[in-house]
């Protein structure tokens, strides 16, 4: 007998029960800045300086790599440019004291480098000095002389050279010495006359060209080395001539003899240093002009301000004190005599000075 199915009963659908939403209430737009303003945190001492602290802390991680490279940056330039100077002087330094180099790179340095080549007295004496002296002679030797130092002849001559130049520029040192000592001096002023005077009496050329040409070929120079010999030349000079006075007592006593009415002629043949125009009563042999390079430039030049039988005062040439008579002049020149007063060298001061104040030389030639 089937038992009858029971019959499937369907559970109830449960639906949740329906919650009600409050209703939202719409801010102000105060009440939202009031809300904003609430949520910034409070700016004070202890945030800022935690904020601060929390940024370099945050930068240390590559400031302190950054440190150490640039330190060691450092230390490696200072390394190579200490190696670098010292490379440089090591060779500087044997180029000038052992071998000697005369080439235009040394030259160059010792412009810009004071290096010494000797001492005279307290005062040194500068490397450039020494090889401006003596390149200018080489200069004049190989272009004038056709001299070749590679030789042995020419090695033997380049060895006098140096030992010449050396003693010249030692001896210029000293000279300055007794400048400052005497009150001596000469001023770039001077030195241009002097230059005006020697170029206006065509003795370097008639123009600036060939002026310039000459300074070049001879001695390898240009104007303003030429007005640095020169005025080292009127320097030793005016030294000599305020030094000398028994030289200049002589030369005034025949001036006042001379304006007291003696009688020019006479008195040359007495008194004259001139060899040559002594026995002569100081008479020059030939006519004068201004281009006369027999004499010095400053007793030329005298002589075209002088009239027939006037007389000069005391001149100093450079090497003589001279008193000038124009006897006659014409058109090829004038006829003139000379009273001569020879100066004594400056080695005589010099060796005098030297002897208190000895010297030293850096280089053995």
């Amino acid at each position: 007998m089937k038992i009858p199915k029971k019959p499937k009963l369907k559970k109830p659908k449960l639906s949740k029960p329906k919650v009600k939403v409050p209703f939202k209430k719409t801010k102000s737009t105060e009440e939202k800045f009031s809300d904003a303003l609430s949520n910034v945190p409070r700016i004070t001492n202890e945030t800022v300086g935690e904020h601060r602290e929390e940024v370099l802390s945050s930068a240390r991680k590559y400031i302190y790599p950054l440190e150490h490279s640039k330190h060691s940056v450092v230390k490696i330039s200072l390394g190579i440019l200490v190696l670098v100077l010292v490379s440089f002087f090591t060779i500087v330094g044997l180029g000038l004291y052992k071998f000697q180099n005369t080439g235009s790179f040394i030259y160059d340095v010792t412009r810009i480098i004071p290096f010494p080549v000797a001492k005279a007295g307290n005062n040194w004496v500068s490397y450039e000095s020494y090889l401006f002296e003596l390149r200018r002679n080489m200069h004049y030797y190989q272009t004038q002389q056709q001299a070749d130092f590679s030789t042995k002849d020419g090695k033997v001559q380049l060895q006098r050279l140096k030992e010449q130049a050396l003693s010249q520029v030692v001896q210029d040192a000293y000279v300055k010495q007794l400048a400052a000592e005497n009150g001596v001096s000469v001023s770039n002023k001077q030195v241009d006359e002097q230059l005006a005077l020697v170029r206006s009496q065509n003795r370097l050329g008639s123009n600036d060209r060939v002026f310039k040409d000459v300074l070049n070929e001879f001695w390898g120079w240009n104007e303003s080395d030429f007005k640095r010999e020169l005025k080292q030349q009127m320097l030793q000079q005016a030294v000599v001539a305020k030094l000398s006075t028994q030289t200049n007592a002589k030369a005034q006593s025949a001036l006042k003899q001379l304006q007291g009415g003696t009688d020019f002629a006479t008195l040359a043949g007495q008194i004259s240093e001139d060899p040559n125009t002594k026995a002569t009563g100081g008479a020059y042999p030939n006519a004068l002009t201004a281009n006369t390079r027999e004499l010095p430039p400053a007793l030329t030049a005298e002589l075209a301000k002088l009239k027939p039988g006037q007389t000069s005062g005391v001149i100093n040439s450079g090497y003589t004190l001279d008193i000038l008579k124009v006897v006659d002049a014409n058109p090829s020149g004038v006829h003139a005599a000379h009273i001569q007063f020879n100066l004594p060298e400056v080695t005589v001061y010099v060796q005098s000075l030297q002897a208190k104040q000895p010297g030293h030389q850096y280089i053995k030639i």
